[in-house]
């Protein structure tokens, strides 16, 4: 028989001691997870709000200009621009601060966890290699933060482009340009839904494939809003290099557009 990967330490965890200790592990594995994954949906919740405050801010821009003068819209998505521009530092700031959030709630996890399975586990979770994630979270996070406004300029181009083509009067333009606010808040709110669960899931994943983790289980949020090609995924042995396609969408639990369910990782014996 081979040796465990990491011996059980009694001072810290002497109930290991008893036959039941894995499956009892495991459970605690999964209560770990889903209490990161409730503390990820309050990060989401301020993440979004933030990323809201963009969004009245392309809404306020736009409102500032006659949008039946037409010949004003190069000027509105000059002006949009430069505020993605503006915007930047702002954006790498709230970036930074989300993935650092969804960082720490996820180390918190991982050492709750830890601690009832040994000294060994504790020291490899805390020298996981998750840097290099975290700095490719907070650029993602910048280039779709700072999006929002020049999408929005985008938008304004194309309406009146269409509008003209199509005949529209001038009111019909402006109206339909006055949506672009809506339009932003709506991709804001995608983006933050999105973005904390991939970087939760990505940071999940790093830490577990480090201890030696192959895979995990996926775990739904198990209400009615959940998608039926999701919810045909809960408690399935996912592997971490085989994420599996669902909608046409490749990814693991959490990393795909609107999804709210997470990863219970599956831990060596």
């Amino acid at each position: 028989m081979q040796p465990s990967r990491y011996r059980i330490d009694p001072r810290t965890c002497p109930s290991c001691l008893r036959p039941q200790n894995s499956l009892l592990a495991q459970d605690r594995a999964g209560q770990s997870a889903r209490s990161a994954h409730i503390r990820a949906r309050k990060i989401e919740r301020e993440y979004t709000r933030r990323l809201r405050s963009v969004a009245r801010q392309v809404t306020d821009l736009i409102r500032g200009f006659d949008l039946e003068d037409l010949t004003i819209t190069p000027v509105i998505r000059s002006a949009l621009d430069r505020y993605a521009s503006t915007v930047r530092p702002w954006a790498e700031s709230v970036g930074r601060l989300m993935v650092a959030e969804v960082a720490r709630r996820d180390e918190r996890s991982w050492f709750a966890q830890a601690y009832r399975m040994g000294r060994a586990l504790r020291d490899e979770i805390a020298s996981a290699p998750i840097g290099e994630v975290m700095r490719e979270r907070q650029a993602e996070q910048v280039r779709l933060i700072t999006s929002l406004p020049t999408e929005a300029a985008q938008r304004v181009g194309e309406v009146t482009r269409e509008g003209i083509a199509k005949g529209w009067r001038a009111d019909q333009i402006s109206a339909e340009i006055m949506k672009t606010g809506e339009v932003t808040k709506s991709r804001a709110d995608l983006i933050a839904r999105t973005e904390v669960g991939r970087t939760s899931t990505l940071l999940t994943q790093a830490r577990a494939e480090h201890v030696g983790s192959e895979g995990y289980k996926w775990i739904t949020a198990g209400d009615s809003d959940v998608r039926a090609s999701h919810k045909a995924m809960n408690g399935k042995f996912v592997r971490w290099d085989s994420p599996p396609t669902l909608d046409g969408l490749t990814g693991h639990a959490g990393a795909l557009p609107n999804c709210r369910c997470f990863c219970e990782p599956v831990l060596p014996d």
